[in-house]
């Protein structure tokens, strides 16, 4: 079993609030938009990290992270990216891939808008954590705590702040 920290559009910010929930996870998860390599540093220096750079991540950030990031972990498929829509509305480049080759769980950022969806269709699960940094239009931050066990996701809770 994998406890996992689920979290996009930092946009620069780690605050005690959502380190607090790193302790007691055994990886992190970030969707994109980390706006200031520190972020990860910090995250990397407390548990495993897998990232994807967002749209507003600079060359240092593409350089140390991909565009998607595809992998296999208790069982379940994953893959992540930042820009990738949601299901019915999946980006042509996603839609392409996706319909080939669904994973089981499939993780965009990029809105700052909370979801999570079944997508019937593909047969996969859709997530999106929103946005927990302190920059955007956002009016809640959020992020996800989800519990991974034999390709099955478990305990799946929603943490937010108010801005």
């Amino acid at each position: 079993m994998k406890k996992i920290l689920l979290l996009s559009d930092t946009h620069g910010y780690i605050g005690d609030e959502i380190l607090k929930h790193v302790y007691n996870c055994d990886e992190v998860w970030h969707a994109g938009d980390i706006g200031d390599l520190k972020v990860t540093d910090t995250l990397k220096s407390l548990k495993p990290l897998r990232a994807v750079y967002g749209n507003i991540d600079n060359a240092k950030a593409r350089l140390e992270f991909p565009l998607n990031q595809n992998f296999l972990i208790e069982g379940l498929s994953v893959w992540i990216t930042h820009i990738g829509g949601y299901p019915n509305r999946y980006s042509k480049e996603v839609i392409k891939k996706i319909e080939v080759d669904s994973p089981d769980l499939f993780i965009s950022g990029h809105s700052h808008i909370l979801k999570v969806m079944k997508d019937k269709k593909l047969n996969l699960l859709h997530m999106n954590p929103g946005a927990i940094g302190i920059h955007g239009f956002h009016k809640v931050r959020t992020m996800l705590r989800f519990e991974i066990s034999k390709g099955n996701i478990n305990n799946l809770d929603v943490i937010e702040f108010k801005r």
